[in-house]
């Protein structure tokens, strides 16, 4: 099948790129997309991904490049002014790199819980079509995975892709697995092609979201002398939410002993700690709860915690926030941070 480009493609290329997490399957869902549109859509494409290191939790992007048939395709380069923008992950919409070179007349989409507004959007042209849809809770209800909810938006959401056809390759890239897979995977395209919502009136910006630099800032001639360190302290900013997938621990404070092994498993020194001294005169400590901002949800804590005091908790909308004990209290109140 033929797909016409719409006007804001220019009859040139289109343009989507897949901003996500390592572990959502964005690279995958590019291979499935990108596939669909050469081999049953009659276009020309490519496909290629970017990773840092290659792990859960580290920022991916997947580009996908389409032209008509009779346009050959001859660059590899990122995409840095996309038609489209697929935000795996809605905590990713808080830097301003997410949203980088979106058109005027682009579609932005994005995971999101209902309720879920996050203020990055205002970043996205005031004429964008800004796309909202759950894709943790029907990937989970399915038994599938947030990529295949999250093509399926995209394949309702843009005139340049057929549904049918995206549908299709979708269900091709798991044909050697059980049918209950297949199906599982088909019902959550589905929904979310069905289930998606149009966002009104969320972006600020007039015209094109301006490109970021793509290289980087330094190069082997403005790089800083060899053991400087421009930005001393600079972990104390880290910022390691967008490495949780839904779910987060939750401390109990009733049922804590302070017995300090989740403190021993986490790997990144997130629960937060007071000293005191007992009637006895004897010092101790107890756990106040969890830095969130550091908190990359491995569960560990949860898994040793011999109590129950330690929960796995769906993340929704705030929560993080609400809960969070900040590590570095001068710092969250200097940057206005609301906490518990």
């Amino acid at each position: 099948m033929t797909r016409e480009f719409s006007e804001r493609s220019g009859a040139d290329f289109f343009e989507v790129r897949f901003e996500s997490i390592g572990g959502l399957g964005a690279h995958v869902a590019g291979k499935i997309v990108a596939g669909a549109a050469v081999l049953r859509m009659n276009m020309n494409g490519s496909h290629f991904s970017s990773y840092g290191s290659e792990k859960k939790g580290s920022v991916v992007r997947s580009f996908i490049r389409l032209a008509p048939a009779d346009r050959s395709i001859r660059t590899s380069a990122p995409i840095e002014e996309p038609d489209v923008i697929v935000v795996f992950h809605s905590g990713l919409l808080a830097h301003p790199a997410t949203l980088s070179g979106l058109k005027a007349g682009g579609t932005l989409i994005y995971a999101g819980q209902e309720g879920d507004i996050p203020d990055g959007l205002q970043r996205a042209p005031k004429s964008a079509k800004i796309v909202r849809v759950d894709a943790q809770k029907i990937a989970f209800d399915e038994r599938s995975r947030e990529n295949a909810v999250l093509i399926g938006t995209l394949a309702e959401a843009v005139p340049e892709l057929d549904r049918q056809a995206v549908l299709q390759a979708l269900e091709a890239t798991f044909a050697d697995k059980s049918k209950a897979v297949v199906e599982a995977n088909g019902r959550a395209f589905n929904r979310g092609a069905d289930e998606a919502e149009v966002m009104e009136n969320v972006g600020q910006v007039d015209g094109d979201v301006p490109t970021m630099q793509s290289h980087p800032a330094w190069g082997y001639n403005s790089a800083p002398l060899g053991g400087v360190l421009p930005t001393p302290g600079n972990t104390a900013h880290n910022d390691l939410h967008t490495s949780r997938t839904g779910w987060m621990p939750v401390l109990d404070r009733d049922k804590c002993i302070d017995c300090g092994v989740c403190d021993m498993v986490c790997p990144d020194l997130c629960l937060v700690w007071s000293t005191h001294v007992d009637a006895d005169g004897k010092p101790g400590v107890t756990l106040d709860g969890v830095d969130y901002q550091y908190c990359k949800g491995c569960m560990r804590c949860v898994e040793t915690c011999s109590t129950g005091a330690m929960t796995r908790e769906a993340e929704l909308p705030g929560m993080a926030d609400d809960l969070r004990i900040p590590l570095f209290p001068d710092l969250a109140a200097a940057a206005g941070e609301k906490h518990a």
